[in-house]
């Protein structure tokens, strides 16, 4: 027997494990009601509890401004012009930093994915 100072019992982590397990598989939240939702990470949250540290260095801030704007974005706003990112960037209660980013983007052009808004703005992920 196990005499540690775990606050649950391994039937218990197992059954978080199985409630879990749907948001795990899609990454967005899979329940009809808001309030089962686990909370998202906070703003001043180490860059971990949010998802995969992308490399810094030659290309890497693209490729870190691309996963900030597809965890805030999603599928969802594409395709999309200027107005509507911002728009969806606003919705999801993204950084000031992201949305003033994406306010540099040329008003005319239609923006496919995530890539497309990067490239956009003038970054080149790594080769």
């Amino acid at each position: 027997m196990q005499r540690g100072s775990d606050r649950l019992s391994v039937h218990k982590d197992d059954e978080m494990k199985h409630e879990l397990q749907g948001l795990i598989r899609s990454g967005h939240p899979t329940r009809a009601e808001e309030w089962h939702d686990p909370e998202p990470g906070a703003d001043d949250d180490p860059d971990v509890t949010t998802g995969p540290v992308p490399p810094r260095g030659a290309g890497g801030e693209a490729e870190a401004l691309r996963f900030e704007l597809a965890r805030h974005l999603g599928r969802t706003p594409f395709p999309a012009k200027r107005g509507t990112l911002l728009r969806a960037l606003h919705e999801a209660h993204a950084p000031d930093r992201l949305i003033e980013l994406l306010g540099h983007l040329p008003e005319d052009r239609t923006y496919r994915n995530v890539q497309e808004v990067v490239s956009g703005l003038g970054l080149r992920p790594r080769a």
